[in-house]
C-alpha cells in the first residue's frame, strides 16, 4: 500500500497545528466592591467591557428596572466555593437592599450585573 494510507485505502488525517486563536483567555473573577471595569479589544475592531469589581445590580421588579446595592452572595448552584468568596456569576443568588435576587447575566463578560428579584 502507498505510504500515508490505511490498509483499506483510506488516508490518515494529519493532526492540526495549535493556533494562537485556539488558546483560552484568562478567567475573570468578579467580586463585590467599588465598580472596576476594563475595555478589552477583540478581533475585527470589536470591544468588550469586562468587570472585575461590582457592587451595584440592575434589578427587574414587576417589569421595571431599579438599581440596588449588592450586600452578599448567598449561594451559587454551579460551585459552592464561589459563594463563600463573594464571586458574582450567572445563576448566583445575591442579597440586595431590595431583597433576594438571582443574577441573569454573565458579569465577567459584560460590564454590569443584571438580576431578577425572587418572590418570597
Amino acid at each position: 500500500m502507498k505510504s500515508g494510507r490505511k490498509i483499506s485505502g483510506g488516508r490518515y488525517k494529519k493532526p492540526k497545528k495549535k493556533k494562537l486563536t485556539g488558546r483560552q483567555g484568562q478567567a475573570r473573577i468578579v467580586k463585590i466592591g467599588d465598580t472596576k471595569t476594563k475595555l478589552l479589544k477583540g478581533r475585527g475592531k470589536t470591544t468588550k467591557l469586562v468587570s472585575f469589581l461590582n457592587n451595584i445590580a440592575n434589578i427587574v421588579v414587576k417589569g421595571k428596572g431599579k438599581k440596588s446595592k449588592i450586600k452578599n452572595v448567598l449561594e451559587t448552584p454551579s460551585n459552592l466555593f464561589l459563594a463563600r468568596q463573594n464571586i458574582l456569576v450567572k445563576g448566583a443568588t445575591i442579597e440586595t437592599e431590595l431583597g433576594k435576587a438571582i443574577i441573569t447575566n454573565r458579569p465577567s463578560q459584560e460590564g454590569n450585573v443584571q438580576a431578577k428579584l425572587l418572590a418570597e
